[in-house]
């Protein structure tokens, strides 16, 4: 995780809840998220995919946006993505 990141310091545009899914899923309603929010927008992703880690951090580089943060608590995965 970015050590300079504080959750508690960005303002949330939306929450993907992932868990119990499996690929391609959680990149699909990240992409939804995306494709209904404004940019500069963020989107936290909870997922216990572990492909996610390399599936949402492609998406952001194809796609031009910004992993913010990233972390693992246990079996979540936890993905903070600014919409570029």
């Amino acid at each position: 995780m970015n050590d300079s990141f504080d959750e508690k310091t960005i303002t949330l545009g939306s929450t993907v809840d992932a868990r119990g899914l499996k690929c391609p899923e959680p990149v699909m309603m990240l992409h939804n998220a995306v494709r209904d929010s404004k940019p500069g927008d963020v989107i936290k992703v909870i997922a216990t995919d572990p492909s996610t880690q390399r599936d949402i951090n492609k998406f952001c580089t194809f796609l031009n946006h910004h992993m913010l943060a990233e972390k693992r608590e246990g079996e979540e995965y936890i993905f903070w993505v600014k919409k570029g």
